[in-house]
């Protein structure tokens, strides 16, 4: 006798134990052999959901390109013709441009799907479209992004990130943290690092030395830097010779309030709003593309130790979203200095 699915009963909702005491009631009022099915193990039972397989992993594939007719229908056939489903897919046609953005979430067998096969089929595809960026990741499989921490004095930030490092949240492997300042060994910090075996760089900084041969040499086996309230401006050479991207957080005072003791400027002035912006580092001061932005209100009832504590709560927030976002793919450079997050 074949097993019993839910989806048989649209409009029982009502909990597994008392569905099973109903059968149960049901079989021996009017079929005697229906009890045999009730004793088995409640495997036999499919509940809706229950078909996916636990062999499939999750991909995710991003797309940019001219825009021209089919490519979705492309996309999907490349997924299909592997055995994938797409899960989730976003699309974007900025109005009066000729550029074609996407972003999908698909699952697969890599028994039937290898990587490498998975990369060749995209890369094709890639080509097929003239695409200036096809890029394929497998959580599951890839490495995770290695990223190096560069901070000054302010430990919120980089305390946030080792924190969520920890507690997987984001998917990086920390290198190494590097600072302009020393460090109490027995800080919160400190103590983190040492426990689990990252390496920590006082690079002392001046004026007219900022040290970058050597951070550079620190930093060279890394996929991307995460600047976490680090108050040392990085050259466009150094930007060139790294060539990988750079984020960065800064509070939301800027350009208003600049100079010394932004946050006590703007307290003092009563501002009623204040922010976070993560970007990419170029060569203008604070100027890259914006990847995340949050804002949060503050009133008279606030004292500048609670003002302060808010918008490092924002910085926090803001650059872990920031730091997910692109390690899921979902930041793509849009025009001269915008981004497109999906």
């Amino acid at each position: 006798m074949p097993s019993v699915h839910l989806s048989h009963f649209p409009h029982l909702f009502v909990s597994l134990p008392i569905f099973m005491n109903f059968l149960r009631r049901f079989s021996s009022q009017h079929h005697p052999n229906f009890s045999k099915i009730t004793k088995r193990s409640l495997k036999s039972l499919k509940l809706p959901g229950d078909s996916v397989d636990s062999s499939l992993i999750h991909g995710i594939h991003v797309f940019h390109c001219p825009d021209s007719v089919g490519i979705v229908a492309k996309l999907s056939e490349c997924i299909a013709s592997r055995g994938g489903n797409i899960l989730a897919a976003d699309v974007f046609v900025p109005e009066d441009k000729h550029i074609f953005y996407s972003r999908s979430d698909f699952i697969f067998d890599p028994s039937k799907w290898p990587r490498e096969q998975m990369d060749e089929d995209f890369h094709k595809l890639g080509t097929m479209f003239s695409a200036m960026k096809s890029v394929v990741r497998v959580p599951d499989l890839d490495p995770r992004y290695k990223i190096a921490v560069l901070a000054s004095k302010q430990d919120h930030c980089l305390v946030d990130l080792l924190q969520a490092w920890q507690d997987k949240r984001l998917p990086v492997d920390i290198n190494c943290v590097l600072s302009n300042h020393r460090r109490d060994p027995d800080s919160h910090a400190m103590l983190f690092l040492a426990r689990h075996q990252i390496p920590y760089h006082f690079i002392n900084t001046t004026a007219g030395n900022k040290r970058e041969d050597e951070i550079l040499n620190i930093v060279q086996d890394t996929d991307f830097l995460v600047l976490a309230r680090y108050m040392q401006i990085l050259s466009g050479n150094f930007l060139k010779r790294y060539g990988r991207d750079v984020i960065n957080i800064h509070h939301g005072l800027l350009p208003s309030f600049k100079g010394g003791n932004p946050s006590r400027q703007a307290f003092d002035y009563g501002v009623k709003m204040i922010g976070a912006t993560t970007h990419f580092v170029t060569e203008e001061l604070d100027g890259g593309p914006i990847i995340e932005q949050m804002v949060e209100r503050v009133s008279h009832r606030d004292n500048f130790r609670s003002f302060v504590q808010k918008s490092e709560n924002l910085e926090k927030q803001c650059l872990s979203k920031a730091i997910k976002y692109y390690c899921e793919l979902r930041v793509l450079p849009f025009l001269e200095n915008k981004t497109v997050v999906f």
